[in-house]
């Protein structure tokens, strides 16, 4: 019997430890070793998207430390994201890279972090949800980052 997972969570420090981390778990998604979007006999899980949601917010000596939690959703999520973005309670940033997904995420990430120093927003530091999406798989052949950001 074929199982999946709806979710899978580590938890996590903006340090290089915790980026390689983050990488490694995002492979065992994509490679489909971890059953989120396939299931556990390798069958691919069409409808499902995989995405990054970071919570349970914390610094311990100036490092922040948060949960990484990458869930399968299907496409209402975005549009209950975009009902929250109307009402106040998140963000939405918008980037793209040529190529780059990586790039795409970082530049995203910078823009919050940029925002956030200047005053111009001030996180609630809930749950944010990064959804990216490769080059290869957009109809203007560049790499997408949606950032939803929670607000106070």
């Amino acid at each position: 019997m074929a199982y999946s997972l709806n979710s899978i969570t580590i938890r996590l420090s903006n340090s290089t430890e915790g980026f390689m981390k983050m990488s490694a778990l995002w492979g065992d998604v994509v490679s489909g070793k971890l059953p989120l979007i396939y299931d556990s006999e390798h069958n691919f899980l069409s409808g499902i998207s995989p995405i990054a949601c970071y919570s349970n917010y914390d610094t311990v000596d100036d490092m922040l430390i948060y949960d990484l939690s990458i869930i399968a959703i299907r496409a209402d999520f975005f549009i209950d994201m975009e009902a929250k973005v109307n009402a106040g309670q998140y963000l939405k940033y918008e980037t793209l890279s040529e190529s780059d997904l990586h790039e795409c995420a970082e530049l995203a990430w910078q823009q919050v972090c940029k925002d956030q120093q200047s005053g111009l927003i001030q996180r609630a530091f809930d749950k944010d949800f990064e959804d990216c999406v490769p080059a290869e798989y957009t109809k203007d052949g560049k790499a997408h980052c949606w950032l939803y950001i929670s607000v106070k």
